[in-house]
């Protein structure tokens, strides 16, 4: 699997952020020498700004900023990058689920809940999809409700529906691709 999910760095690690453009606003991207901790959209309900202690690294995280520049762009559709996202122990479950989500396509609450032996669980991963410090890498935006409608993503509706038909035209247009 292309993304090394790391140990969060300990409590004292310094961190650094860096913002990109993208197609769906402005994103913070922060964390240590160990690997990105975070990803952060400008608005919704996850909204998120560097913390004050944390050092501006305008260069920081160039391969990250460059594969999600791919993604946007429709070339890459794999993610190869060390990511150290802090997380309890559960919601480090739920994320090394959604790394295996293959692009373009969508799972349920309910289906990370089995996959991560807690069944009933489904609100639970729901709380911790919610929590997830690096959406877009971690797609917790190809997790839908049982019914298959849109339900809560961090940075709002209108963008899980971009991401979602992004992808979607992608897989259409080359499927079985794997870069």
């Amino acid at each position: 699997m292309p993304i090394t999910l790391l140990d969060a760095p300990p409590s004292a690690a310094p961190w650094y952020w860096a913002r990109m453009a993208s197609p769906v606003g402005p994103l913070l991207l922060a964390g240590t020498d160990a690997g990105l901790g975070r990803i952060a959209f400008a608005s919704g309900s996850r909204a998120f700004e560097p913390e004050a202690a944390w050092t501006h690294r305008p260069d920081a995280f160039a391969e990250a900023r460059g594969q999600l520049d791919e993604y946007f762009a429709g070339t890459r559709t794999i993610f190869d990058l060390a990511l150290a996202p802090p997380a309890t122990p559960f919601q480090r479950a739920v994320l090394e689920v959604l790394a295996t989500i293959p692009f373009g396509e969508t799972r349920t609450y309910g289906s990370i809940a089995r996959a991560i032996g807690r069944p009933t669980a489904s609100r639970a991963v729901g709380a911790a999809n919610g929590a997830n410090p690096v959406p877009l890498i971690l797609p917790c935006h190809r997790v839908i409700g049982a019914d298959g409608s849109l339900t809560g993503f961090g940075g709002g509706l209108p963008r899980k529906r971009f991401l979602l038909a992004h992808e979607q035209r992608q897989h259409e247009l080359f499927p079985g691709r794997d870069d």
